[in-house]
């Protein structure tokens, strides 16, 4: 979801700035050296579900996240021509189903925010799994609970080690996206096909 339908701005400001600028306010803390310290133990995390989850972030640092998060809500917003990519996936009777590491509480602010949810068939958060997408624990579960068929299924991600956790599992048709945030530069990806937008890809295109 971030990153691939919504745009990555909202959670890379959240993490890297918004949030650690209001944890060392909360706390007294220098931002000089609370700042640096904060994305330290962000680091440390990193491809676990606890990277992800808000319930945990708010215990360990002693702020109620989803809070923060609604105080800038306004940068929550869909990435370029994503309603068009759906509702044309849904006219071929195509199953929409994302998959995200998005903790239930983010999920649900973000889909009240954005107009995305009518057009998906089904919604999971890794949370549900107990296992982030990163692991090959996330699909088994995922398969138990949705059927598809991997091999004629197409999977967009953001996330490189994502996108090779599917690969290992069997999905065959695998793309990522090459600018996830639209205030940071494209990256270049060597390991999928990638594109910018989906207007690259648009059934009718």
């Amino acid at each position: 979801m971030d990153g691939t339908l919504l745009d990555l701005h909202f959670d890379n400001f959240f993490w890297l700035t918004h949030l650690p600028r209001r944890y060392a306010e909360h706390h007294g803390l220098c931002a000089d050296k609370a700042i640096p310290a904060l994305h330290k133990r962000f680091n440390e995390k990193q491809g676990t579900l606890e990277w992800y989850c808000l319930e945990y972030w708010s215990r360990e640092l002693s702020l109620n996240i989803r809070q923060l998060k609604e105080e800038i809500d306004y940068l929550i917003t869909e990435r370029p021509f994503v309603q068009e990519f759906l509702e044309q996936l849904g006219a071929r009777g195509k199953q929409r189903i994302l998959i995200t590491n998005a903790h239930p509480h983010s999920l649900d602010l973000k889909l009240k925010l954005t107009s995305i949810e009518p057009l998906l068939d089904h919604v999971y958060s890794s949370h549900e799994f107990g296992q982030p997408k990163e692991c090959p624990e996330f699909w088994q579960s995922l398969e138990r609970r949705q059927h598809f068929n991997p091999t004629r299924t197409l999977f967009i991600d953001d996330s490189i080690a994502v996108l090779n956790a599917a690969a290992a599992y069997g999905i065959r048709h695998l793309l990522a996206i090459s600018q996830p945030d639209s205030k940071a530069a494209p990256i270049a990806i060597r390991e999928f096909p990638s594109i910018s937008h989906f207007d690259e890809i648009l059934p009718n295109g």
